[in-house]
């Protein structure tokens, strides 16, 4: 299977996820990936750019190295993607309420120092990213529509709410990142499929 026609089966694969849809809300710093508004009024994400943008975060964190990124994570319905994203690729995870000085204060017994961070929501990781930011880690963060981006590195411009589409997010971007390593070819399967990554928790539990 040729390269492009992998790339036009994941867009099949992922397209009724949830993955693109956004808020009612946008914000100038994601304006550049909103493609349109759905007759609900709810913006839509340009998945080209969602699945390009996967691709650079993939690059970014087999340079870095997994054993030097910590993934956090406040969003509930991140749980289980990040939970999975870590058992498959070695990384740390940091769920829940972040804990302040984490990354800046060294005389706490949390403290750590990673090279690269990767956030679920600016908005409820906001704690990571003042202190990824203060101490000079880059952050890699996927964004909804209504985000404040400005002190992530990469962007992936996805759905950050919704279970399947957090859950697709993250699946995919083990999926590139085992690519790149040599360990998947284009037109292998994973271990876990999407479902696999998804938060088994209601709707009334998320909000």
């Amino acid at each position: 299977m040729s390269q492009q026609a992998e790339i036009t089966d994941i867009k099949k694969k992922v397209f009724n996820t949830g993955i693109r849809v956004g808020t009612h809300v946008k914000t100038k710093f994601m304006e550049k990936f909103i493609r349109e508004s759905n007759p609900e009024g709810l913006y839509t994400l340009d998945l080209d750019i969602t699945l390009e943008k996967i691709q650079t975060a993939a690059r970014f964190i087999n340079r870095v190295g997994v054993e030097n990124l910590i993934v956090c994570s406040g969003v509930k319905s991140a749980t289980t993607p990040v939970e999975k994203f870590c058992e498959c690729l070695g990384a740390k995870g940091l769920l829940g309420r972040f804990m302040p000085g984490t990354l800046t204060n060294p005389s706490l017994r949390e403290y750590i120092e990673p090279k690269l961070v990767l956030i679920s929501d600016p908005q409820v990781d906001q704690q990571a990213v003042v202190e990824a930011t203060n101490a000079g880690i880059p952050i890699i963060g996927i964004a909804d529509t209504d985000n404040i981006t400005s002190n992530l590195d990469v962007i992936i411009p996805a759905n950050n709410r919704g279970i399947q589409a957090i859950a697709t997010v993250y699946w995919l971007l083990v999926r590139q990142v085992l690519i790149d390593r040599g360990e998947l070819k284009d037109n292998e399967s994973t271990k876990y499929e999407i479902d696999d990554f998804e938060t088994k928790i209601t709707k009334e539990e998320i909000e």
